[in-house]
């Protein structure tokens, strides 16, 4: 089973999210804090993160820098999930190796529309010969 590790301050937005993914059949990991996502990343070896960007202990940016910067989880896909709309914001989520910027309000069917798609075409690419 796929599993995707959600790492939010905001509980209910947590619970949302691993309510939502969990009715889509994926495994799901909760954390609240940035320090928690980089331990629980290295331990369980998820197969992709929803990160917040804004998270006691570590930001998520840094938990994407960490994770992009560790071979172990270097391949871990990677969505910044955030309310920070800014131009540079969303530059400095792609700029630290994520692979997806979903900003807050958001719709948690597109949330999860978006985790499938990322999981399709990372498991197409492992499929498909001579490339990596």
């Amino acid at each position: 089973m796929t599993t995707v590790l959600v790492a939010d301050d905001d509980a209910d937005i947590r619970d949302l999210v691993a309510f939502k993914l969990e009715q889509a059949g994926l495994e799901v990991i909760t954390v609240g804090d940035g320090q928690a996502a980089v331990e629980q990343a290295r331990t369980r070896r998820p197969t992709l993160a929803v990160l917040d960007v804004s998270m006691p202990l570590l930001s998520g940016i840094d938990v994407c820098r960490m994770l992009r910067a560790d071979p172990a989880t270097a391949g871990m896909l990677i969505i910044m999930l955030t309310a920070r709309v800014q131009e540079q914001d969303v530059e400095g989520g792609f700029s630290a190796g994520a692979d997806d910027y979903v900003t807050k309000p958001f719709s948690p069917r597109e949330l999860v529309s978006r985790i499938q798609a990322l999981l399709t075409r990372a498991r197409t690419q492992d499929a498909t010969p001579g490339l990596s």
